[in-house]
């Protein structure tokens, strides 16, 4: 990109769809998935006569993200009628919040890069408001026509709107990812992408390096990967660059991604705020929150990551790293204290080691999440006990780790009996096999005595060869040291 002298400016609008089992103004589900049009009830499709009841478990929500980000909670708030025409918009206007959010300001921290060097950035957020989603246009399988689901109209959205604080698509990455997994975390949307539950919307423009005016912007709509917010930016960013180098102007425009192509392009021009005429609704009282009701919520609130993080680090010892990595989802976090738990506090790095060691990569490979990890954290925890007290070493554990995962026994115990793979720490038995290996084995005793230290290494590897891997390797480099003098 040829961008040594220009700074890119990225802002996001991301739409987290509130996790309520019904609308935000009617009693209609919010189930995905269902056939079309089966969800939309009589105040969905705005019939004449119907009023909106605002929903009170949405209005939650907002309170516990506000929370969440440090923001300040909004006494009174005012939903308005944000009117455009659009086919899958029934009511021919959107009810949304404008000049008097529910959430204003909060802050986002990220980190740019991975392991104990990342980068971390402090985002400031401008908003978070309440808003109903609309329907949704079809076109695959209709040929020349285009059909109309209107089982999302009327779903609860929660805008958050961040300040243009973002000066690559890595940061922006970043914090996209951060704000995915708290939303998760406090349990207000499911983050599903593949559904439509989090998409981004990114605003992006350019400037001169060493300006303080912003460019024009070029907002590029619905984004629902992390993949695709980057490449949409890296590709918005550079083909405004290479505009204005070839003398050429931004139009500020709403733009697509086109995922098979890697381009973005224009759609409209963007609208202004006076140009959706918004207005309070007159259906809707304007939303009261109580001190009392904030503390209610508040004091259902989960543990935040930020916390958790610090209390791993100060109680069980652990790095910040292997805080962070912990604390990556809520899930995640949950089935490392389980574990510890079960196993201990004496252990919480080798609960930690395993849960972001073999237990992680195994669940990546086999496509899953941890909530459906077949090994328990209690199981795990039987396993790390029988390492730290001796009865197997760890390379014998990972043998056990995945009979356990293959469900070959109810606990470590179990499978270690059944399958003979205790640890001999016998002196008298290991010095016996040792005495084997050394006398089958006289050049590498001899290179060893001659100060070849790779030479021991490969006795080690007789020996442990010798004790089918069952010989406590403490022990055996002890034996062997001593008995080569």
């Amino acid at each position: 990109m040829r961008n040594a002298n220009w700074e890119i400016v990225i802002g996001l609008e991301t739409h987290a769809q509130l996790n309520t089992a019904s609308k935000i103004f009617s009693g209609a589900p919010t189930a995905f998935g269902a056939a079309p049009n089966s969800q939309a009830c009589a105040v969905d499709i705005a019939l004449p006569g119907v009023l909106p009841v605002l929903n009170r478990g949405a209005v939650e929500r907002a309170i516990r993200f506000g929370l969440a980000v440090g923001g300040s909670i909004a006494p009174r708030s005012v939903f308005a009628r944000k009117n455009y025409f659009y086919p899958d918009l029934p009511k021919g206007y959107q009810i949304s919040q404008y000049e008097l959010p529910v959430v204003v300001g909060g802050a986002m921290a990220i980190k740019v890069s991975p392991g104990d060097t990342a980068t971390e950035k402090t985002i400031r957020l401008t908003r978070a408001h309440l808003e109903e989603d609309a329907g949704k246009s079809l076109h695959e399988d209709f040929q020349d026509k285009s059909g109309i689901d209107l089982n999302r109209a009327g779903t609860p959205l929660l805008e958050i709107v961040s300040e243009p604080d973002m000066r690559s698509a890595e940061e922006a990455v970043a914090y996209a990812r951060a704000l995915h997994a708290l939303v998760r975390w406090i349990d207000i949307c499911d983050g599903n992408m593949q559904e439509g539950s989090f998409r981004c919307d990114a605003n992006v423009s350019v400037r001169p390096k060493g300006s303080d005016v912003l460019g024009t912007r070029r907002e590029i709509k619905n984004l629902n990967s992390f993949r695709f917010l980057q490449q949409a930016i890296e590709y918005e960013a550079r083909w405004q660059i290479e505009t204005l180098e070839d003398g050429g102007r931004i139009i500020q425009s709403t733009v697509l991604f086109d995922p098979a192509t890697g381009e973005t392009r224009a759609m409209r021009s963007k609208e202004e705020a006076h140009d959706y005429r918004y207005f309070p609704d007159p259906d809707l009282l304007p939303l009261l929150i109580s001190s009392a009701w904030i503390d209610e919520v508040k004091a259902g609130m989960p543990e935040l990551p930020e916390e958790m993080k610090a209390r791993f680090v100060r109680d069980c010892g652990l790095s910040a790293y292997d805080a962070a990595a912990l604390t990556a989802s809520r899930e995640t976090a949950g089935y490392f204290e389980q574990t510890l738990a079960a196993a201990g506090t004496g252990h919480a790095k080798a609960c930690a080691n395993w849960v972001m060691g073999d237990l992680a990569a195994r669940l990546k490979r086999e496509e899953r999440d941890v909530t459906e990890a077949p090994l328990t954290p209690q199981q795990l925890a039987g396993l790390v006990a029988r390492i730290a007290d001796g009865t197997i070493s760890g390379k014998i554990a990972k043998e056990v780790f995945d009979a356990l995962w293959n469900g070959e026994g109810q606990d470590a115990d179990a499978i270690i009996e059944a399958k003979g793979l205790r640890q001999i720490s016998d002196s008298g038995a290991l010095e016996k096999l040792i005495d084997e290996v050394l006398a089958a084995n006289p050049k590498s005793v001899e290179e060893f005595r001659a100060g070849k230290e790779k030479a021991f290494n490969a006795l080690v590897g007789q020996a442990m060869k010798a004790t089918k891997g069952k010989g406590n390797p403490q022990q055996v480099n002890e034996l062997l040291r001593r008995k080569l003098g």
